[in-house]
């Protein structure tokens, strides 16, 4: 995890599922500042997981990158996001995101999901603000990390997506050129 520690980035749905969460097979590393009680709720579950979660209160881009470059999966259970960057960054990183199914985070992550023909999931999502389903979404995330060439399949699909300005100007223009089409027919 690496986020502002504020209840809009489901730090009170991870409080809730701590104590289920920590029984996974899973280390947990975090980084981040901001109210005092998550940054406390982190620092006792450092204490008393020790090997298990690992901390870093405050805020450092480069160590921010090499954690997300670095992990396997990124927790993102925001309770609303505009956009978000740090799923991007995770997909192209070939880190599979885990995320609540809010905002940008809706757009950008496709759940994984074994029963649909166009295997395209890039992550693993949640839909309503819920403890439980957060805890679920982490346990099938890491249920699929240990069945190898489905875990390649989801971090290949996320580092394919791109999320450039020139495919967006690429579909704003063809977008136009449509809409010129349309015109001139109108008038000839």
């Amino acid at each position: 995890i690496v986020s502002r520690m504020v209840a809009q980035k489901g730090f009170d749905l991870l409080e809730e599922a701590s104590a289920d969460l920590m029984k996974l097979d899973a280390q947990w590393i975090i980084l981040g500042s901001g109210e005092e009680k998550y940054e406390e709720m982190f620092r006792d579950l450092q204490q008393k997981y020790p090997g298990k979660v690992s901390v870093y209160i405050g805020f450092n881009n480069e160590m921010s990158h090499l954690i997300e470059a670095g992990a396997d999966m990124f927790l993102m259970p925001s309770h609303y996001e505009p956009c978000g960057l740090n799923q991007i960054y995770s997909l192209k990183y070939g880190t599979v995101p885990i995320v609540r199914k809010t905002g940008g985070l809706a757009d950008t992550v496709i759940n994984w999901d074994d029963s649909v023909e166009e295997q395209n999931g890039n992550g693993f999502s949640f839909d309503n603000y819920d403890s439980w389903e957060l805890f679920d979404a982490v346990e099938k995330a890491i249920g699929t990390y240990h069945q190898k060439n489905t875990w390649n399949k989801i971090v290949s699909n996320g580092m394919k997506e791109s999320f450039s300005w020139e495919d967006s100007g690429r579909k704003y223009l063809n977008l136009f050129k449509i809409a010129v089409r349309k015109r001139q027919k109108l008038f000839h």
